[in-house]
C-alpha cells in the first residue's frame, strides 16, 4: 500500500531540520517506500567513482541524499 504524501517532485520546499536548516530548493526526487525526499542542492556527499567511459579518470563526485519527509515543508507560491 502506498503512502500518499502532500510534497511531490518539482515543489518547493524549506528544510525545517539538519544541517541545512532554512533553505528552499526544489524537490528532485520523492522516495515514498522510505518516507524520503531528494532536495536539489542540499544533503550534499561526496562519493567517490571508478573510472568508466563517462569519466576516464575517475574520483568524487558531488551527489544530494535522501533527506526524511517530516524535515521539509512545502512552501506556496516560489
Amino acid at each position: 500500500m502506498a503512502t500518499k504524501f502532500k510534497i511531490k517532485k518539482g515543489d518547493n520546499v524549506k528544510i525545517i531540520a539538519g544541517d541545512d536548516k532554512g533553505k528552499v530548493a526544489k524537490v528532485l526526487q520523492v522516495l515514498t517506500k522510505n518516507s524520503k525526499v531528494v532536495v536539489e542542492g542540499c544533503k550534499i556527499a561526496k562519493k567517490a567513482v571508478k573510472p568508466d567511459d563517462k569519466n576516464p579518470n575517475g574520483g568524487f563526485i558531488n551527489k544530494e541524499m535522501p533527506i526524511d519527509i517530516s524535515n521539509v515543508e512545502k512552501v506556496e507560491g516560489e
